[in-house]
């Protein structure tokens, strides 16, 4: 398997997250990891095809390596709105065939496409075939009363037969239901054993393990046998500590940081072009509430973030004036 820029950073990735993976949060994640693959939050393929929403895929530049999770069932849809993502210079193309929720499943797509492998594999092949970025798939282990062990054997082959060759599995079945998306999330039980047997069969696909994953030395003790891990509301809610030391734990390389207050600091000048350009504060610093958990000081930086974002001319010097109620001299030697 060619080894791209975004499969070498799937060694560790952010996981989509609907309304938290925003570009100003995937920003703020690039300065804590210069290596992580970061990814967009789902956008379907309709919104770019026929709604013409574009303006869902910019990002800066320094995103990258960054990744488009699109969500659709249309394979010629789907395929068209790859290409745009491959025009507008994503690392990799994701199908979304992992989310529970009722307006997914309504739409034909997500988690409830675990039912209709055929379908999914002619949409991925379809994808591949219009545009050059490599295509992955990000998965459960199935659904409802379908049984992983033969339902995601045969999903993998699939897809591999289609052309994909990496892949992230959330280890738990979603039950479309009786359960909503958040209890979806917590509890079905994770099967991380199957995950890694599909490895073993697999052994020329790149799988990435999903699910459960609460810290990084949790997330990397699976790279023994696994190439990758994804972590999704864990390196959202605590930033520092999924991401700080990331690049050094995960890639073997110099982390860009080394405290939490200096990744507070790094994302001033990007706040004050957002502001400028008639951005609101709002927008980036609700992404950063959990940079300080379980740290001393933590409540009153979120509280100051959290209050003072809605004070008129409220600016930068928030972002300092929140970091002064931090201890940051216990965070000296990060």
């Amino acid at each position: 398997m060619t080894k791209t820029l975004a499969t070498q950073a799937a060694r560790l990735s952010v996981a989509p997250m609907m309304d938290w993976t925003d570009r100003h949060c995937r920003f703020f994640h690039r300065q804590l990891s210069r290596h992580t693959l970061l990814y967009t939050e789902m956008v379907t393929a309709p919104a770019l095809v026929r709604g013409g929403a574009v303006h869902l895929l910019d990002y800066d530049a320094a995103e990258h390596p960054v990744a488009l999770q699109l969500g659709g069932s249309d394979p010629t849809e789907l395929a068209e709105a790859a290409k745009i993502g491959a025009d507008r210079g994503y690392d990799e193309i994701n199908l979304n065939v992992g989310c529970p929720s009722d307006r997914v499943q309504s739409g034909c797509f997500g988690a409830v496409l675990m039912e209709q492998p055929a379908l999914v594999a002619e949409c991925v092949a379809a994808m591949i075939a219009e545009q050059p970025v490599e295509v992955t798939v990000k998965c459960r282990i199935g659904v409802d009363n379908q049984d992983p062990s033969i339902v995601l054997p045969d999903f993998l082959t699939r897809i591999r037969d289609a052309g994909v060759r990496r892949v992230s599995i959330h280890a738990r079945k979603a039950w479309l239901q009786g359960l909503s998306p958040k209890e979806n999330r917590d509890i079905p039980p994770l099967d991380y054993d199957l995950v890694h047997r599909m490895k073993a069969e697999f052994g020329d696909m790149h799988i990435s393990l999903n699910g459960g994953l609460a810290t990084i030395e949790a997330a990397t003790a699976h790279l023994d046998v696994l190439d990758g891990v994804m972590i999704g509301r864990a390196a959202y809610h605590q930033p520092w500590d999924i991401l700080g030391q990331a690049d050094s734990m995960v890639f073997a390389q110099p982390d860009p940081l080394s405290n939490a207050a200096q990744a507070a600091r790094a994302m001033l000048p990007y706040i004050e072009a957002h502001l400028s350009a008639g951005g609101r504060l709002h927008q980036v610093t609700r992404h950063m509430l959990g940079l300080f958990a379980g740290r001393p000081g933590a409540r009153a930086w979120r509280r100051c973030l959290s209050d003072g974002v809605a004070k008129p001319g409220a600016g930068p010097e928030l972002v300092e004036q929140a970091i002064s109620f931090v201890d940051t001299s216990a965070y000296a030697a990060q």
